[in-house]
């Protein structure tokens, strides 16, 4: 019969607060530790960037769309925050599992830092020395966590706040250090700043002045790229080197073959304006974008390799560990300008969204189509191969649904004639029609900014004579099919929300 082990008299324990705040001490310096070690070797072995990864893998879609609905493109800092609180948390309970039996806290902090080294090592693109970061760390924190507590007991609770303050510090400094040393390598940037874009062999035509009309708080008709929206799995964006960047092209093809940046950018290269959008974004929301995109033809590069019969879909996968599952229909298409990116509003293509390489094709939600940081297109089949959405309880497959947004008003507005304004977009087929209902009475047409291309949204306004009191906007939009959108409410999982903007106006 196993016996209860038998506590260590109090007067060599220090208290629960005290051994408390021994844990997130050492928590701090093994974070710093690991950070500063991994921007030294390889900023991409972070243990803090590497187990954030797990868990973004881990997390069901469901919860990772609620967060990116409550917190858009701050997911990733709130996800870093929640980290680093659970960290420290758990540095406090190795703290006083330290001080019940020691040295099972200490081993505890290690066996986190294992945890970490495992999270790391199994990244996309890792290799084995990725684990070092967090082994540093692992050692670090629970030698600290042992030296801690020890001199809690030994020495008093002047000495032991001595430590533990000087720990803490040294932890902050080491993860300040890190960041700085991160930020001073700059050798993606100073890539992208070397990018010299070829000569486009076919430019876009820029809006017509009636492509947009000049109201104030409505979206633009091109997003600007510091603007533009973010939304993938990568806490850090994976740093490229274009002179070391391969695609390969495989899969259920005839001619497998891999291709250079420097080849790539030798092709053919057109401007192709695209208007992308985020399935996580919600009826009303921002999560969509437009670019005048140059790249080369997706068409081409299949017909290259030359799919083999009953292939029906390219498995794109970026350096981050993201894929997505397009229709090789869809991408064979010769009146849909789906393009390997390589520039976006007249700029090398930005660390951000992807670079050196990604994907755009109109018409369909980002996570079945703009794969960033582009390595591979692998041609298979539905039945086949499973993207990394999929598996997450999203549509294999999904178009942009036609839909609309009131950009302005958003709350009060003074009685008179009101300006109503937003965009509708229905890419590759393009907007009709845009219609506005006030409260509960009938639709009326809205004024139509001039149609740039198919694959952009449209800007739309109507003039509202608004009286006094509280009112209800609501906006739908119909396709050039003659679609028109539904009232009927959906999440964005498995395949994009549905439902109409509404929008209540206080009129004084």
């Amino acid at each position: 019969m196993l016996e209860r082990p038998v506590e260590e008299p109090s007067a060599e324990r220090p208290s629960s607060a005290l051994a408390a705040l021994a844990g997130v001490a050492a928590a701090s310096l093994a974070l710093g530790a690991g950070e500063l070690t991994a921007a030294v070797f390889s900023a991409a072995a972070s243990p803090v960037l590497s187990v954030g990864s797990l868990v973004i893998d881990l997390t069901p879609g469901f919860l990772k769309s609620a967060v990116i609905a409550a917190f858009g493109t701050g997911d990733k800092p709130f996800l870093i925050a929640v980290l680093l609180v659970v960290v420290l948390g758990l540095g406090a309970l190795a703290g006083l599992l330290q001080r019940r039996r020691r040295p099972l806290g200490a081993v505890a902090v290690a066996l986190i830092g294992v945890v970490a080294a495992g999270a790391a090592v199994t990244r996309t693109g890792a290799s084995l020395p990725d684990a070092a970061p967090s082994i540093v760390a692992a050692v670090v924190g629970g030698a600290s966590l042992s030296a801690l507590v020890t001199r809690g007991a030994e020495r008093g609770r002047r000495d032991f706040l001595r430590g533990a303050i000087v720990s803490t510090a040294v932890g902050i400094a080491a993860g300040a250090v890190a960041r700085a040393v991160t930020a001073g390598q700059r050798g993606t940037q100073r890539a992208i700043a070397a990018v010299t874009l070829p000569t486009p062999s076919r430019t876009a035509a820029p809006p017509a002045a009636g492509d947009s009309f000049d109201v104030p708080g409505l979206t633009p008709l091109v997003t600007p790229n510091a603007d533009f929206y973010r939304i993938d799995i990568a806490l850090a964006p994976p740093a490229i080197d274009p002179a070391s960047w391969r695609l390969e092209v495989a899969g259920e093809v005839e001619h497998p073959f891999s291709i250079g940046y420097e080849e790539l950018s030798r092709l053919p290269m057109h401007e192709s304006p695209t208007t992308l959008m985020c399935v996580s974004n919600e009826v009303g929301g921002t999560l969509n974008g437009t670019a005048v995109w140059l790249g080369t033809s997706i068409r081409d590069l299949l017909a290259r390799a030359t799919p083999k019969a009953g292939a029906d879909m390219v498995l794109s996968s970026g350096a981050d560990g993201f894929s997505a599952s397009t229709p090789l229909s869809v991408l064979q298409d010769p009146d849909r300008d789906s393009i390997l990116a390589i520039g976006m509003n007249g700029e090398p293509l930005p660390q951000l969204h992807g670079f050196p390489v990604r994907m755009v094709v109109p018409g369909l939600y980002g996570y079945v189509s703009a794969t960033k940081w582009l390595t591979r297109l692998e041609v298979t089949r539905f039945d086949r191969s499973t993207a990394y959405w999929t598996t997450r309880g999203y549509s294999a497959q999904a178009p942009v649904k036609v839909s609309s947004r009131i950009d302005r008003p958003r709350s009060a507005t003074r009685a008179g004639v009101v300006t109503v304004a937003g965009v509708a977009w229905a890419q590759h087929t393009g907007i009709a029609r845009v219609q506005l209902q006030v409260d509960d009475g009938p639709w009326r047409d809205c004024e139509l900014a001039g149609d740039w291309s198919v694959d952009v949204w449209r800007q739309w306004r109507y003039r509202w004579t608004a009286t006094p009191g509280d009112h209800v906007l609501r906006v739908r939009a119909t396709d050039a099919d003659g679609l028109v959108q539904t009232a009927k409410v959906q999440g964005e999982v498995p395949d994009g929300a549905t439902g109409l903007h509404t929008v209540r106006v206080a009129i004084t």
